[in-house]
C-alpha cells in the first residue's frame, strides 16, 4: 500500500550533543530534534532525531534522521519509527535511503513494513509517502 502527504516542520532546534572524542573534518557534525506535523493519507505527527554534516553556506553535506511517528496512514491508526538519509550537492539529493523501522509499529500499524520516501517541491511544499504492508 501507498500512503503520501505534506509535512510542514513546526520546530527545529540544535542541540548540544557533540562527537567524543572530538574530530576535526572538513564539514562540521551537528545534531538537531524536530517536530513534524503531517497531512493528507499520512496524518500526524514526528519527532525526530537529526543529524547532519553540513556546509551552510554552499548547502553540501549529507543528513541522517531518525523519526517516531504518530498519526495513521490511509486511517490506520498507532505509531512507529522509520529512517531516512540523503546527500546533496546543493541542489539535488543522492544516496537516499528511507525504511521503517522493523517491529517498532503499534496500534493499527503493528507490524508495519515498508520503505518511503521524501521530495521538495520548488514552491518549498515537503512530501513524503510510504510504501508499506501491515502483518
Amino acid at each position: 500500500m501507498r500512503a503520501s502527504g505534506t509535512f510542514t516542520v513546526k520546530s527545529f532546534a540544535p542541540t548540544e550533543l557533540k562527537q567524543e572524542p572530538e574530530i576535526a573534518t572538513g564539514l562540521p557534525v551537528g545534531v538537531a530534534r524536530i517536530e513534524k506535523q503531517f497531512e493528507g493519507e499520512v496524518a500526524g505527527r514526528s519527532a525526530t532525531l537529526f543529524t547532519a554534516a553540513f556546509d551552510q553556506s554552499t548547502g553540501v553535506g549529507t543528513y541522517v534522521a531518525m523519526e517516531s511517528f504518530e498519526g495513521s496512514l490511509n486511517g490506520a491508526a498507532g505509531a512507529f519509527n522509520f529512517v531516512h538519509s540523503a546527500t546533496t550537492s546543493g541542489s539535488d539529493r543522492t544516496a537516499e535511503f528511507f525504511t521503517i523501522v522493523p517491529t517498532s509499529g503499534i496500534g493499527a500499524l503493528a507490524g508495519i513494513t515498508g520503505a518511503g520516501g521524501l521530495a521538495i517541491d520548488e514552491d518549498g511544499t515537503h512530501r513524503m509517502w510510504f510504501d508499506y504492508e501491515l502483518g
